[in-house]
């Protein structure tokens, strides 16, 4: 599926400054992580799901933090604001249909 480049570009904006949509992204990203992904906080699988070997381990300690109820602290959400872009296209297509309509809508 061809993205439009406007809304990659919005949801990276969005990725790199909104704590909603960074928060979100996080937990929802980190779903798609392998059980033994999750339970080890590393990338074991070459799938081109989840986050990459880098970005695993304190992603992941941030999406369980998350879950259970807490909050990221501003130092942690500098943190995801910084890699959580790069993750843009793997988060647009976590994007229900109708919603990317509109978001496409939004941003034309």
């Amino acid at each position: 599926m061809k993205l439009n480049p406007k809304v990659v570009e919005y949801v990276k904006q969005q990725l790199s400054s909104n704590p909603t949509w960074a928060t979100r992204a996080i937990v929802k990203h980190w779903e798609r992580q392998t059980t033994d992904e999750k339970i080890a906080q590393n990338t074991g699988h070459d799938n081109g799901v989840g986050y990459n070997g880098t970005d695993a381990f304190i992603l992941s300690s941030f999406a369980e933090q998350i879950n259970k109820g807490r909050t990221l602290s501003p130092k942690q959400l500098v943190i995801a604001f910084r890699k959580l872009p790069k993750y843009s296209r793997q988060i647009i297509s976590l994007i229900p249909a109708d919603k990317l309509a509109a978001l496409e809508a939004k941003v034309a």
